[in-house]
Parts: C-alpha cells; structure tokens; sequence
C-alpha cells in the first residue's frame, strides 16, 4: 500500500483566488478519501468551456478561492470506506455528473440524471460531510462539480469515477470526460440519424464538432456546420462538415436558409451553442413530419424558448441532452473501447499541449478561440 494512504497529501494545485483573474500554483493538502469517495492523482486534464464560464463568474453564484478542472484522467490513490469496485492503481476517469446506480433514473434503461450526483455547479463540498477535502494552512478551498482537476490530487465522489482499460491513453482519453462524449452522444444516442441522412450543427466548438464526428460515424450525406466564425471552415472538414453557413452573410433567418438548401429542413439537427436563437433555429430548421433537432447547449437562466405550436404539430420533435444521455459508470468503458479499436478519433480534437505550470495559457487559448482541446500535463 502507498505511503500516502490515510494521510494529508501536500501537492500543488492551480488555485482561482477570484473571478477572472488568473489561477496561481499553490501548494494544498489533500484530505484522505471519506465514506464513498476516492483519492486519485491526476496526470493529464483539459480545459473546458464550462471551466472558463464558472471561473468568469458572470450572470452566476461566484464561489472562490476554487480548484476548476473537471476533464482528466488518473490513478486511483486511495479508496475510502464502502468503496469495493475501485483499489490503488486502477485507471480512471472523473466525471463531473455521476452514477449511484440506485436511484430512479439510474435504474431506468433511459435516464442518465442521477438524483445523488447529477451535476451541482453551486456546491463547493463533497456530499458525505458538507466539508472541502482541499485546504491551504487549513482554510478550506472549493471543489468544483465534484472533480478538481486541477490538483495534482484530488478527492471524488466514487459514483463520479470511471475504471476504464489502463492500456487506453490517459492523455487522449481525458477529453472523454466531458465535452467529447457531450456531443458526440447528443448525436449517436439522442439524435441517430440514419446512413444517408441530412444533419445541421449549430456552433463548432469541442461539443459542435463532436456532434459533427457523430454525424459523420453514423453516415450521414450532408452535414451543415453553423457557426458565425468563417476560420472554422477547415478545421470543421475534419470531422465530417460538407458544408457551411454563417448566419451573417444572409438577410434572412437561418432556419429559412438551412430549409432551402435542404428542400424543406434537415433530418436531425443538434445545437451546441447555449444561444436562444440558435436553439429556436436549429429546431425550425428540421424537416416536417419526421425532424428531430437535439439541444446540447446550456441557456442563461433568464431565456425562454419560442416557437409557434404548429410546429410540433406538424411532426417536428424537439429533444434535450445531457452529458450526451451517457451513464458515467456503465457507459464511457465502452466509449473508450471504441477509441482503443479506432472507431473514435480523439487525437484531431487536441490542438494544444501545455505543462501544469502553464496552464493560464490553455486558458489564453480558449479565450482567443484558438484551441478545441488543451491537454494540460501533469508534473509529478
């Protein structure tokens, strides 16, 4: 057994101190794991939208000083009490919504909202106790969606960890944490265009272009990519776009422009933006009588969607996702299998590598749009 079981663990962790200034390396202790949680250091971790949007703090609940980060991939450490299925050394991937496995919607065969563990970007704790497993000289620092990344070891609930094939690599598989399987199972497993079909994709981000990936798997003929970026045009080919629209170029709504070039809608479309626009848009661009558009993207808390009723009416279906309807802990095994057997391509969405000691420049990336993915390296 490692020396470290049972006791603090001393490393360094990049700390937000507040909101939009940039994350300082600190040392921290590491609490040891308590009742169903588990220790893991961490070897290679991402940056991700929703890290940017909560570290900005703008239009919700600040919570500082807090260790961000929550697509990574590590080693378990630790184990606390009640903790049978993972043991020191198994290969892991935090997740940042969970899997009891016992409650409603965790037995449900189509559900993936787990009332213990589904996502709480407002709790700075673990759920055991109320307390922050992170501290410096005994001040406690927030947690952050239940993961922390950004430490070189951090404290997780076991229902948000996931034992996955230790052949696979950590520092390509990481990204599968969240973004990667938010798009591309919003298509595969909500959307399921069938082979031959139209699809659109509103914004090209990681999650857009992993909807993209998804449309292009399932053999889609045409996939319309919407951004109001023209530079993602190349970049977008790569993961299946045929074609390309920026609603800037045109006078007219962009549902209408999607409808005539598709004579009458899209099979499917997935929306990855957030924006409410575009939400109403990627829903009225889909065809009549057998449309289904999917929305992925997180709104402000004050939009209201709106759209005429006759629209549903004419058969059109307007669905919602999380984490691309993925079970954390039955699921992602079998996506990194499918990466493992090069049915999934991971490497062409990591544009950018950084050491831990550099991570303000992943976020410098992100911020100028310039990376889809940062593999941010640990330095044990």
């Amino acid at each position: 057994m490692p020396s470290t079981v049972g006791q603090v663990i001393r490393c360094k962790a990049a700390v937000a101190w507040e909101a939009g200034k940039p994350l300082v390396i600190e040392e921290v202790e590491v609490a040891p794991p308590q009742k169903m949680e588990v220790r893991m250091k961490i070897l290679f971790t991402s940056l991700c939208h929703t890290d940017i949007f909560f570290w900005d703090a703008k239009g919700q609940n600040p919570l500082f000083p807090r260790i961000f980060g929550h697509e990574a991939g590590g080693i378990v450490e630790s184990v606390g009490e009640g903790v049978t299925e993972l043991a020191p050394g198994d290969h892991v991937l935090p997740v940042f919504t969970g899997e009891c496995k016992e409650c409603v919607h965790c037995k449900s065969e189509v559900s993936n909202m787990c009332e213990l563990l589904r996502i709480n970007t407002d709790r700075g704790v673990m759920i055991h106790d109320g307390k922050s497993r992170f501290s410096i000289n005994g001040k406690p620092i927030n947690h952050f969606v239940g993961t922390s990344t950004f430490s070189e070891y951090t404290v997780v609930h076991v229902g948000c960890v996931v034992k996955i094939n230790p052949l696979a690599p950590l520092d390509k598989v990481c990204i599968l944490s969240c973004g990667i399987s938010t798009g591309f199972g919003a298509t595969v497993n909500v959307a399921k265009p069938k082979k031959g079909s139209t699809v659109a994709v509103f914004g090209l981000g990681a999650v857009g272009l992993a909807a993209a990936e998804g449309a292009r798997v399932s053999g889609a003929s045409r996939i319309i990519g919407v951004d109001l970026h023209p530079d993602k045009i190349q970049l977008a080919k790569q993961f299946g776009v045929t074609e390309f629209v920026n609603p800037k170029d045109h006078t007219k709504p962009v549902q209408e422009v999607i409808i005539e070039m598709t004579q009458g809608g899209v099979d499917r479309s997935i929306e990855c933006t957030g924006q409410i626009d575009c939400m109403i848009s990627a829903f009225e661009c889909v065809h009549d009588g057998w449309g289904v558009a999917v929305l992925v993207g997180v709104p402000s808390k004050d939009a209201l969607f709106k759209t005429h009723p006759m629209n549903f009416l004419n058969e059109r279906t307007l669905k919602g996702t999380f984490f691309g309807n993925y079970k954390p802990r039955s699921d992602i095994p079998a996506l990194v299998e499918k990466y493992m057997n090069k049915e999934l391509e991971l490497e062409k969405f990591i544009t950018h590598q950084v050491p831990f000691s550099e991570i303000n420049k992943a976020f410098d990336y992100m911020l100028k749009g310039e990376s889809i993915r940062c593999i941010i390296h640990m330095e044990h």
